[in-house]
């Protein structure tokens, strides 16, 4: 590598965090336990700066650089900008909930931004082993993050049951990259998508490194039958961790599961698209017939993550330029529905308390009725009821999956829409008719409601006008996949 020419620009949001969280460590060391808000301050900042570099990076089109194992374009950069927003968003959302329980410490935010740069890693990765390294270094943070608060029994098992099935997951990713890179020669993602559109790959090794790879990625977005670790781990796991794990991690995830099928494996299209389409089918039935029975609502919103996962590979398995668009919509989507369900939870906890049940929220429209509409909001829009976000993302990817010619298939995801609703409607039920069982003041701060209403708002705002969005999303693909 030529160092007096290599371009760092590229990576210069990544650079800059790194720099950060590194200047963040030692600042934490000469702080005393009264002046930790210096560091959410810090970490708040610190992402705002993330921002405007991603905004000098910018590039309309692809731009590789560290050897083509980085890569900057159009989809990493528009990803990006959501995961600072939603991380920022995760941080102003559990300041109070982590300052009652004892893990306001300056490891919490440097993990939270260690993650971070795990997932910006993933998104813009060109070569496997940048991909691996990401992925590596988003997962170490979250086992650490689930077990920080150490008295608690529950985390520390959760965190046991990510860690163990975590790495078995990253075995098998990368047991399958060694088998396609037996099969190509390379572990570079275009230099992968030549060879094998060349037919110049060895097939019977493709077709077993494909197998493992599908299996991890599935791991890691929480499809069946790879979903065993989810609802433990977010029923175990703090409730602001929680909403940590089923928020920023699933854009990455996308975007992880792009650059692998998406573009390395895009000749391969009619052999991954069947084993996608089976864990689609799967994950929608499961997730949304398991979270029916379900009364711990982070239970029931892990099944649904379940659910949600299945609708999203519904619109990314077309392998065309309109499902991709529409899966990666959805997983937006799914992400703001997720923090603003979770951020009504940790708004309603407080120390001594955990608002984990459905019966927490009986009678939530008498005690405080904008967080009893903020949580309606979220519901509603998972359960994909017009005019909310989340009804255009289902109706987006279906309407995909139908013009591919997979009419079965939308004609499946529709009847599991139908069955999810009454979860969902359930909870609402228990807010709007149900008598009240707690009657505590809910004290939130300033910040958390501000961009809390603002996070709910924005459910009805792009479900009603979701034309920019979805315009964002489709340009991003097209230009980042140039196949496409």
């Amino acid at each position: 590598m030529n160092w007096a020419t290599l371009n760092l620009m590229p990576a210069l949001p990544e650079l800059f965090l790194l720099s950060a969280v590194l200047v963040l460590l030692v600042i934490d060391m000469l702080l005393d336990d009264e002046r930790r808000g210096v560091l959410y301050g810090l970490s708040l900042a610190t992402l705002a700066g993330c921002a405007a570099m991603q905004y000098l990076a910018w590039t309309p089109v692809p731009v590789e650089t560290f050897q083509k194992m980085f890569v900057a374009d159009p989809l990493s950069g528009v990803i990006k900008f959501f995961l600072y927003g939603v991380t920022a968003a995760v941080l102003i959302y559990t300041r109070q909930y982590v300052a009652d329980r004892q893990m306001f410490k300056g490891e919490y935010f440097t993990l939270t931004l260690f993650a971070l740069l795990g997932m910006n890693v993933m998104v813009s990765a060109s070569h496997f082993m940048t991909l691996y390294i990401g992925l590596e270094l988003l997962s170490l943070a979250l086992y650490a993050l689930i077990a920080l608060r150490r008295d608690s029994v529950p985390a520390t098992e959760a965190a046991m049951k990510y860690f163990v099935l975590g790495a078995l997951a990253s075995g098998l990713l990368l047991y399958g990259m060694s088998m396609v890179y037996g099969a190509t020669g390379s572990l570079d993602i275009a230099t992968i998508a030549r060879v094998i559109a060349s037919g110049n790959g060895n097939t019977v090794l493709l077709v077993f490194g494909l197998v493992f790879l599908v299996a991890g990625l599935c791991f890691k977005l929480g499809a069946v039958p790879f979903h065993m670790w989810v609802p433990d781990v977010y029923q175990g796991a703090p409730t602001a961790i929680t909403l940590m794990i089923g928020s920023a991690p699933k854009l990455a995830a996308f975007v992880f599961l792009t650059r692998i099928l998406g573009q390395g494996m895009e000749a391969l299209l009619s052999q991954w698209q069947g084993m996608l389409m089976i864990v689609a089918v799967l994950s929608m039935a499961l997730g949304n017939l398991t979270a029916i029975v379900q009364t711990n609502i982070k239970r029931m919103l892990a099944y649904s993550t379940i659910s949600h996962m299945g609708f999203l590979l519904v619109g990314f398995l077309t392998g065309n330029a309109e499902g991709m668009s529409s899966a990666m919509y959805y997983a937006i989507i799914y992400v703001l529905m997720s923090l603003a369900a979770f951020g009504v939870l940790l708004a309603l906890s407080r120390a001594g308390f955990e608002c984990e049940k459905v019966a927490d929220l009986k009678g939530l429209n008498q005690r405080n009725s904008w967080y009893a509409f903020l949580m309606l909001l979220a519901m509603f829009s998972m359960a994909g009821i017009p005019p909310l976000a989340g009804f255009y993302a289902k109706f987006a990817v279906i309407r995909a999956a139908a013009n591919a010619g997979m009419v079965p298939l939308a004609v499946f995801a529709v009847l599991m829409s139908l069955i999810g609703a009454f979860y969902y409607l359930r909870v609402v039920k228990a807010m709007y008719f149900d008598d009240a069982e707690e009657d505590a003041a809910i004290e939130v701060r300033a910040d958390m409601r501000l961009v809390l209403s603002l996070n709910g708002l924005a459910l009805l705002a792009l479900g009603v006008l979701p034309q920019q969005l979805v315009a964002l999303c489709m340009t991003a693909v097209k230009q980042s996949l140039t196949s496409l």
